[in-house]
């Protein structure tokens, strides 16, 4: 293996290829493979490399260094495995001119994401309901594949959720304006065209707004196991013990169907912009092109229906709360982040401040303290980063630092990272032995289906605490608090 710049031992072919940088860095040198443009910047660790080495990830980010336009070097985290395209992991900055924009880049879950609710309360308070808790989440949160939710919107009223995101949550009671200035972009990406996004699409998500899905998609109680940094937890109103609420999830069938769409339309015009990429998921269009505007306004609208999505289950889980606990305790918005976007924004980049379009696929936004785009709550701190783990190890929050601007655009991980398959993780397993092996650990978990529970099995996933581990060494974040598990809902 690896220790300090010794050589890659895998006994993959990528143990002549990567160079060491440091135990947390490591470099696709530009002269891997023909067309590459820039070199790739890998960071992992000794134990999480190996893994990397034996999927399609490492091959893909060699991939997205050969698109036009792509600036600096491109980048995959710890978290990386194979993905569409691009890695799941993967960050990519394009020059605004002459690059391009690839809907492989974002994902079909256009704004997956995650956020986290704060509660006043102890977890010691909360374990002799907490059977009654996670069985009345379920109840109250439409979950599983293609589930309809509480709430149907179509022709205008849907109109106004592509454009808004949060800010109709807001409109419709559902939210308040604390909760916009604690989410990323404020519940809103700019640019939306509701008029880009196809029937087919808004048929789709018509009628799953407030709706968890399925996957890896997931309601779960927390609480705060561990805190690593007294002041960013005090400043983020987090302390030993107390109960959260995490949701994961994004756009639904209506962002799938949007970039289902604009893969089959990029496709046949790529010979148009002689785009060769060398691998046929990299589909992709000019940026000032008509194809690559229109799917930009396509992926905004989609973004703000997960925003909103997000927002609706929010407010169904404080009546859960209200009903067991008293509308006297008021859950929170710590944070919502996006996983899966592509987003115009100033970095530095050779010494100048330039506007670039930054592909985040299955990365997260990690803005340190003073970044203009923070609000107020955050502008001393830097931005709360929520990394979740899987549902019977941990999760975590960090805090956003200089050193991702520098290095990564302002990015770390998503997530711990699939290890297995779904096919693999389902195999041999039975939904009621997970229910049970869940149990003692202390975890109640309730799903609408069996896959459900044998396909996110913790084993399925790499360990949360030597990925945060990696981008904590490496200096992309700082771990701020580990939340422990005690429940979860799944579709």
């Amino acid at each position: 293996m690896v220790s300090g710049k010794t050589a890659v031992r895998t006994n993959t072919k990528w143990d002549n290829v990567l160079k060491p940088i440091d135990r947390y860095r490591y470099l696709i040198p530009r002269s891997y493979k023909p067309g590459m443009k820039v070199d790739c910047l890998i960071f992992s660790s000794p134990s999480l490399l190996e893994a990397a080495c034996r999927d399609l990830s490492l091959e893909q980010a060699a991939n997205v260094a050969t698109l036009p336009g792509v600036i600096d070097r491109a980048i995959a985290m710890p978290d990386m495995h194979q993905g569409y395209g691009f890695p799941i992991g993967g960050v990519a900055a394009m020059d605004v001119d002459e690059g391009v924009v690839s809907p492989g880049g974002v994902g079909f879950d256009i704004n997956c994401g995650v956020r986290s609710l704060t509660s006043p309360l102890h977890i010691d308070e909360v374990r002799p309901r907490l059977e009654d808790f996670v069985f009345s989440l379920y109840k109250a949160v439409p979950a599983g594949t293609g589930s309809d939710g509480k709430l149907t919107v179509s022709g205008r009223q849907l109109d106004r959720v592509l454009e808004k995101g949060a800010r109709w949550a807001v409109e419709e009671g559902y939210a308040t304006g604390e909760d916009l200035s604690h989410t990323e972009d404020f519940g809103c990406l700019e640019g939306a065209d509701p008029s880009a996004v196809s029937e087919r699409a808004r048929k789709r998500g018509s009628t799953q707004l407030g709706t968890l899905g399925s996957g890896n998609h997931f309601l779960e109680i927390q609480y705060v196991q561990q805190i690593f940094d007294e002041q960013t937890a005090g400043d983020f109103g987090l302390f030993l013990g107390q109960l959260l609420i995490m949701i994961h999830c994004g756009s639904r069938g209506l962002g799938h169907q949007v970039c289902t769409d604009f893969v089959s339309t990029m496709k046949p015009v790529m010979d148009r912009y002689r785009l060769a990429p060398p691998d046929r998921e990299l589909a992709c269009a000019p940026i000032r092109s008509p194809e690559g505007q229109t799917y930009l306004g396509a992926m905004a609208a989609a973004a703000n229906f997960a925003f909103a999505n997000r927002q609706c289950i929010s407010h169904w889980a404080q009546q859960v709360v209200d009903q067991l606990f008293g509308r006297d305790t008021r859950l929170k918005l710590l944070y919502d982040v996006a996983h899966n976007m592509a987003k115009l924004e100033v970095h530095r980049v050779a010494g100048a401040d330039r506007q670039v379009l930054v592909h985040r696929k299955g990365a997260t936004r990690a803005f340190p303290a003073g970044r203009a785009e923070l609000p107020p709550a955050f502008k001393d701190s830097g931005q709360p980063v929520i990394i979740p783990g899987d549902m019977g190890r941990a999760s975590y929050i960090l805090v956003g630092t200089g050193q991702a601007l520098a290095e990564t655009f302002g990015s770390v991980c998503h997530g711990a990272g699939r290890l297995m398959s779904r096919t693999q993780a389902r195999k041999g397993r039975q939904a009621a032995d997970v229910i049970a092996e869940l149990r003692e650990k202390g975890v109640i978990a309730r799903a609408t289906s069996r896959e459900g529970l044998t396909e996110e099995v913790p084993e399925a996933y790499k360990s949360v605490d030597e990925v945060v581990g990696a981008v904590d060494a490496a200096g992309l974040a700082r771990r701020v608090a580990r939340l422990k598990p005690v429940g979860v809902v799944k579709g």
